[in-house]
């Protein structure tokens, strides 16, 4: 059994939320969704609705998840900290990249996780809003 067997098992916990961003750092879609529960919700920080774009179910987060780092290649979540409470957690973090018309990209913004049996029931994220 690998470490991150052990943490996916475990579900909410700082060490879980460590893991995950460890694995969308690594660009590594298989790791990001080893996380995730098969009937996953993902709340994107843009859209139409007042909680942004609502993509369901494992293969459309993943599709959602494929289309955010095309869209930014060289993403980055770093300065993170994490905070757990029985099946929820907070990740915030600072967000860098390029964009793909080479726009640089520099964001704080959090990720609010729900966990249920030891998987990510959904994740909502939040960006600032950088004015320039």
């Amino acid at each position: 059994m690998t470490d991150r067997d052990t943490v996916v098992r475990h579900g909410a916990s700082v060490e879980t939320l460590e893991a995950i961003a460890d694995a969308f750092n690594a660009h590594d879609l298989d790791a990001i969704m080893e996380f995730f529960a098969e009937d996953c919700a993902l709340d994107m920080p843009r859209g139409p609705d007042p909680w942004g774009t609502r993509v369901t179910g494992k293969a459309a987060v993943r599709d959602a998840l494929a289309s955010r780092f095309a869209g930014l290649p060289d993403v980055h979540y770093g300065d993170a900290r994490h905070w757990v409470s029985g099946d929820l957690g907070v990740s915030e973090w600072l967000l860098t990249g390029t964009a793909a018309d080479g726009r640089p990209v520099r964001v704080r913004g959090c990720d609010h996780w729900e966990f249920r049996e030891g998987k990510v029931a959904r994740k909502d994220s939040y960006w600032k809003i950088v004015e320039t």
